[in-house]
């Protein structure tokens, strides 16, 4: 049977891996310190190798030195004395150079390859061991061989006597294990430095990932890179426009929204604000030469609001909302209380002639009564009349019969010049529509509350442009304000209920540049501002209308006022 386990059951415990680290500033660390090991391991390695062909060198050459001194004529002359023996003049002379050099070995030969001098005397007058044809040939030679005393590095040269006769050779040896002693002592200084030099290595990248740690916020690779790709989706889904600068003014970065609110492409990352926008409010909102909240500004056709938030970099992000279609919403509400006010108008107007109609029936004036009917119907007749024999476009006409209401009941008198002429083949009546409109609403807000108030407005055809001409006898605009009053946000008017004043002229100037035209402003005729706007190509190439030549002059019937 299985025993039965009493009590409450342990609880597991959780092994811990030991792994690739996920933060960036310790993989960066890992990476470091195994690229300063690699090094300091590849260059102990090539270090290495070549000092032990330098020792093996060094010693045959000291070998091959020690030989060439020893083999001297005197030495040669030992050869001739007798036969090879331990107590003779070579072996002497060999022994005394092995002494005072520390060789290992010096042994001299004759042309026969019999030794005459080694450090063991039982060797004297044998054959030496390794070949010894090379320097018997007078050639010097310098190698690594292993003979009767071990390992050693050798040095050979031939012996020749006064008359320069080859009369055998010197051999000298220096001991191998010594060569070897020496690079195995030069090991421990160089592991210490090498040592040395991967603690400074480890030390400066341990400093660089704690620099690492802080500029990536102690993120893992994989956080950084899902941020990435949220970051993607967010400023390519959001519908606001995200335009980024670097310290030097050049865009770092623009989603889809800020390349179609600018009308820019991919290409503009990289290079400098200015010479993308060009020179301008939008251009001067982004780089931060404009200072505020929600600014406004006008990029082509579009009305856009502005904010722009510095980074800790010295760079800036700006976001672009787009407020064309609120704008226009706000000038139809502003068209809006144009008419309810222009019907107000006409309702006052019409409820005084009405009392006045009352009472002359009252009182039994009939003829008083048709008279006054007559000649009422023919001021609103006349009026309309006069503008559209000017005006043929039926939307512009309208405008200004509406406008005339509106001056009337503000005690403004709105004429219209008696050499304008509009023919109906206007490309886009909506444009001319915003422009009129702009431009006999500023007219009257100038010219409403001054004596003799009046506001004029003049239309000539040019093949296909149009030139408009509005004036009033307001204050006027000073000299040094004429340009300014034509950049977005610049007003001197509260603002309205929907939103911000201050576009209006910037929309008259972009409509007319849009179109390769002007918009100017200088001195009226009445002493107040004058404004004209030019736009070429806006009729189409039916023909022209012929003026009627009637004069036209839009004055308020002094009951309205």
């Amino acid at each position: 049977m299985n025993p039965v386990r009493t009590g409450s059951p342990r609880p597991l415990r959780r092994r811990r891996r030991f792994g690739w680290p996920r933060r960036v500033f310790a993989q960066v660390l890992l990476m470091q310190l195994a690229v300063a090991t690699g090094v300091t391991v590849l260059a102990t390695g090539l270090f290495l190798a070549p000092l032990s062909a330098q020792l093996d060198d060094q010693a045959m050459r000291r070998a091959l030195a020690i030989a060439g001194t020893t083999a001297s004529p005197r030495l040669a002359a030992g050869l001739t004395g007798g036969p090879p023996s331990a107590r003779g003049p070579v072996q002497t002379e060999a022994e005394r150079v092995r002494a005072s050099t520390g060789a290992e070995y010096v042994v001299v030969m004759d042309t026969r390859g019999v030794r005459w001098s080694h450090p063991d005397p039982v060797q004297i007058g044998r054959v030496v061991s390794t070949d010894p044809s090379a320097a018997l040939a007078g050639r010097e030679v310098m190698e690594i061989d292993s003979g009767t005393l071990g390992r050693s590095a050798r040095g050979k040269v031939p012996l020749r006597d006064a008359d320069g006769r080859t009369v055998g050779a010197v051999s000298v040896g220096i001991e191998y294990d010594s060569v070897r002693d020496r690079l195995l002592g030069a090991i421990p200084g160089l592991l210490a430095h090498a040592g040395g030099a991967l603690a400074a290595g480890a030390l400066a990248a341990y400093l660089i990932s704690r620099r690492l740690q802080r500029q990536t916020h102690d993120l893992a690779f994989s956080d950084i890179s899902a941020l990435l790709a949220e970051r993607e989706a967010m400023l390519h889904g959001i519908r606001e426009g995200v335009v980024a600068l670097d310290r030097t003014g050049s865009v770092r970065l623009m989603n889809d929204e800020a390349q179609r609110l600018l009308g820019l492409g991919p290409e503009a990352a990289g290079r400098p604000l200015d010479e993308v926008l060009g020179r301008g409010r939008t251009a001067d909102v982004l780089a931060g030469r404009v200072t505020g909240e929600d600014l406004v500004t006008v990029r082509g056709h579009r009305v856009l609001i502005a904010n722009r938030m510095p980074t800790d970099d010295g760079g800036a992000v700006a976001t672009l909302r787009d407020r064309t279609e609120l704008e226009h919403l706000g000038r139809e509400l502003d068209a809006t209380r144009g008419l309810i006010d222009a019907l107000r108008a006409q309702d006052h107007e019409h409820a005084n002639r009405m009392h006045t109609l009352l009472g002359l029936l009252e009182l039994e004036m009939h003829e008083e009564a048709v008279e006054f009917v007559t000649e009422v119907v023919g001021v609103h007749r006349a009026t309309a009349e006069q503008v559209t024999e000017k005006v043929h476009d039926p939307l512009l006409a309208a405008l200004l019969v509406g406008k005339a209401t509106v001056a009337a009941e503000r005690g403004v008198s709105l004429r219209l010049a008696p050499d304008s002429l509009l023919p109906d083949r206007l490309v886009d009546p909506r444009e001319l529509v915003t422009v009129v409109g702009n431009l006999v609403d500023n007219a009257l807000d100038a010219a409403a509350g001054t004596p003799d108030a009046r506001v004029g407005v003049s239309f000539r055809t040019e093949g296909r442009t149009v030139v408009l001409r509005v004036s009033d006898s307001g204050p006027g605009v000073p000299e040094e304000r004429r340009e300014l009053i034509f950049t977005e946000g610049w007003t001197t008017k509260a603002p309205p209920v929907h939103g911000k004043r201050g576009l209006g002229l910037a929309l008259v100037r972009r409509l007319a540049e849009r179109r390769g035209g002007t918009a100017t402003v200088a001195g009226g005729p009445d002493g107040g501002a004058g404004f004209t706007v030019v736009l070429p190509d806006a009729l189409s190439d039916a023909p022209a209308e012929v003026p009627s030549g009637v004069p036209a002059v839009l004055e308020p019937a002094e009951e309205a006022r």
